[in-house]
C-alpha cells in the first residue's frame, strides 16, 4: 500500500528507509542519506533530495549502484534471482514469457554490452514496448563508455521515479504516467455509440501481436477508465480495433438501414505510435457503417 508523504515526514529514519530503500536498486544508502532532510513538501521535493545524494555520491558508490542492476532478461532474472520490483518491471515488459529465439537474441546483446561497457544494460523498461527496447539496446551499444555512462544514470533516475510515485503519495506528485483513451462517435445517429467492443494490441513484429486492453464503450462512447493509465505507456506501435460492424448489425434495423452482409466495414483498425510515455494518446473513432475518420484529441 502507498505511504503518505506526511507519513514518511514523522517517522523514524528506520522505518523511512524501510519504506524507501528499494527506490534505488540495491542502494538504501540513498533513502539514509535523504531521511535527515526532512521535512519534504512535495514528493518532487523529495525526489530532488534523492537525485542529488546520488548524484554527490563517490564514484566508487555510483559505479556500484548501476553495477547491482540486473541484466534485462539475463539468467538471474529468468530464475526469479532479482529485487522484486525488478521482477516486476521486467515482467511487465513480457521478458519473462521470451520465446528461445527473443532469449538467445537478449543473451547475445547482454554479453556484448557487458563486454564493451562493463556494466548490466539498464532500461526502464516501463517505457518501452519489446520493439523499442530492443532498438534502444542496438543503439546504445554504438555510444561511447562516457555517453552510456550518462545514459544508464538518467535510466536509473527515471527507474527511481516510478517506484518511488508508486509508493508515496502526497502534493507535488512525479509525473511517470500516460494514458491511451479512445471514444466513438456514430455520425449516422448523430451520438456517441455505446456498446462498441474495443480491444488495444501492441504490434511486436510482422508476426507477433500481443493484446494489450479489451473493452466496451458506454453510453458516452467511451471506455469507463482509459485502456492504460496509472503507469506510463510503453514506446510502441498500437492498434485500436473497433466491433463497428456488431454495432451497426444492432442497431440498423431500428434506424431503417439496408446493410449488407458481410458489412463494408466490420472491424475498424486505427493504428498509431506513441512516443511520448508520460503523454496523452487519445484516439476516437468518428464512424458511418461506410466510412469513418480519426485524430489525436484531449
Amino acid at each position: 500500500m502507498p505511504t503518505t508523504l506526511a507519513d514518511l515526514n514523522e517517522a523514524p529514519a528506520t522505518e523511512f528507509v524501510a519504506v524507501l530503500g528499494a527506490v534505488f536498486e540495491h542502494a538504501p544508502w540513498v533513502a539514509e542519506a535523504t531521511a535527515a532532510q526532512r521535512p519534504f513538501g512535495t514528493v518532487e521535493a523529495l525526489f530532488a533530495a534523492m537525485r542529488r545524494a546520488v548524484e554527490g555520491a563517490p564514484d566508487a558508490r555510483r559505479q556500484a549502484l548501476l553495477a547491482n542492476h540486473p541484466e534485462l532478461a539475463g539468467r538471474a532474472a529468468r530464475s526469479g534471482d532479482i529485487a522484486p520490483n525488478s521482477i516486476a518491471e521486467q515482467a511487465a515488459a513480457g521478458l519473462d514469457r521470451l520465446s528461445e529465439t527473443e532469449a538467445a537474441r537478449f543473451a547475445a546483446l547482454n554479453a556484448a554490452y557487458r563486454d564493451k561497457f562493463g556494466l548490466p544494460f539498464i532500461l526502464c523498461v516501463k517505457r518501452h514496448g519489446r520493439t523499442s527496447l530492443l532498438a534502444s539496446f542496438e543503439a546504445r551499444l554504438a555510444a561511447s563508455p562516457e555517453e552510456e555512462r550518462r545514459t544508464a544514470e538518467a535510466e536509473v533516475v527515471r527507474i527511481a521515479a516510478i517506484r518511488l510515485n508508486a509508493l508515496v503519495t502526497g502534493a507535488g506528485p512525479l509525473s511517470t504516467t500516460g494514458r491511451i483513451s479512445t471514444h466513438v462517435l456514430d455520425t449516422v445517429q448523430g451520438k456517441p455509440a455505446a456498446g462498441v467492443a474495443v480491444t488495444l494490441v501492441e504490434f511486436i513484429s510482422d508476426t507477433d501481436i500481443a493484446v494489450v486492453a479489451r473493452a466496451v464503450t458506454n453510453a458516452d462512447g467511451r471506455t469507463d477508465a482509459p485502456l492504460i493509465h496509472g503507469r506510463p505507456v510503453p514506446r510502441a506501435t498500437y492498434e485500436l480495433r473497433f466491433a463497428l460492424g456488431d454495432h451497426f448489425r444492432r442497431i440498423g434495423p431500428a434506424l431503417g438501414l439496408d446493410l449488407p452482409e458481410p458489412p463494408f466495414l466490420d472491424v475498424v483498425p486505427l493504428r498509431f505510435g506513441v512516443g511520448d510515455p508520460e503523454g496523452h494518446y487519445h484516439v476516437p473513432l468518428v464512424a458511418t457503417p461506410w466510412s469513418y475518420q480519426t485524430y489525436r484529441g484531449s
